[in-house]
């Protein structure tokens, strides 16, 4: 029989919100700091990944854009990465945040960088069987002009497994501000391009990020979202449209100082009904794993054995993959689920 911390581990997963370059080691990342000159914090892995804030955290993400220079470097973490997450949380698909403005600063290019990132994923799928798209993320500390830009270059770029477009970072002000890049996501429908972005994310944000993401950008998820259970009326609007919310409990702990417990705002918008999807966010950079996300971050919100096991199949059908692919990852969710339930012990299957 499984206990609840093994059946977590090995329930089939997605991963609708991690950023490509947090899939790096923090071997790997002080290695290529030390070949390409880039100064880093401090060489000791162990304390490589400490963070004051966001802000702070957003330092070192950007650093790790900075190591990484050939499409020979950037295939060899596309593969690793994989590898690492189909053992540690028996992951199945994923979708990745790339952001080319951060990999142009160092002189990196979008065709050479995006043919890195495919190649080692194509190699990985064909290795573990794990499935993918990539979201290119515009910075939300670019100008509205340089985002509707990049949203162009991507359409006249096109590669079959680049889906959508997402926004990460912080505006120069700090603040998240989704209605900023109304252009650009006009711009990305048009063109056929899926659409995320993060909102409702820091201390500072507030349920009205969520609601000009939904209202202003017409966006299909939502990456975090927390802050919307601050507005009831909000909350039982997501509820009702069931907008997915990719969300990743242990990274609020970092970038919010919120502590995961029944009380935590994803634990109530998980309570809700909401359309709750689990992912790392930043694996690496926030000492995690998807395997991790589910026994100790689901564990720690009040999540039962039957609610994370919902969590993953909502992640199936909010991916932003074929048809066929989503049906292929269903039945394949479904047949380990069968298997799983089964020998899952009987005072854990709640």
């Amino acid at each position: 029989m499984l206990a609840l911390d093994d059946y977590l581990r090995l329930l089939p997963k997605t991963e609708l919100h991690c950023h490509f370059v947090s899939t790096m080691s923090a071997g790997m990342l002080i290695a290529q700091a030390e070949k390409h000159g880039v100064p880093v914090r401090t060489t000791d892995p162990e304390q490589l990944f400490d963070y004051r804030d966001l802000r702070d955290f957003l330092v070192a993400f950007e650093a790790a854009h900075q190591v990484l220079r050939t499409p020979d470097e950037l295939a060899q973490v596309a593969f690793d990465g994989v590898r690492t997450a189909a053992m540690d949380g028996a992951l199945r698909y994923r979708e990745y945040f790339v952001n080319p403005q951060s990999f142009a600063e160092v002189g990196l290019g979008y065709r050479p960088l995006m043919d890195g990132v495919l190649e080692g994923l194509r190699r990985a799928q064909a290795d573990f069987g794990v499935g993918f798209a990539v979201i290119v993320a515009i910075r939300k500390d670019v100008s509205p002009a340089e985002a509707v830009q990049l949203v162009q270059h991507v359409a006249d770029n096109p590669y079959p497994e680049v889906v959508a477009i997402g926004a990460d970072y912080l505006t120069a002000e700090g603040t998240e501000d989704p209605a900023r890049f109304a252009d650009a996501y006009s711009l990305a429908r048009r063109v056929g391009l899926r659409t995320t972005i993060h909102a409702g994310e820091t201390p500072s944000a507030s349920p009205d990020d969520v609601r000009a993401a939904i209202d202003v950008l017409g966006v299909e998820r939502i990456d975090h979202g927390y802050r919307v259970v601050d507005d009831p009326e909000l909350l039982a609007r997501v509820v009702d449209s069931q907008i997915p919310f990719d969300a990743t409990p242990i990274s609020t702990t970092i970038c919010s100082g919120w502590r995961l417990d029944p009380s935590h705002r994803l634990a109530k918008l998980i309570a809700s009904g909401a359309n709750v999807n689990i992912s790392t966010d930043d694996a690496v950079f926030f000492r995690t794993d998807l395997g991790r996300e589910y026994r100790e971050g689901l564990v720690a919100l009040g999540v039962d054995a039957r609610t994370a096991r919902r969590l993953a199949l909502n992640g199936v059908e909010a991916a932003f993959c074929s048809d066929d692919e989503k049906a292929a990852l269903r039945a394949r969710f479904t047949g380990e689920l069968l298997a799983l339930d089964a020998m899952l012990e009987p005072a854990e299957a709640m």
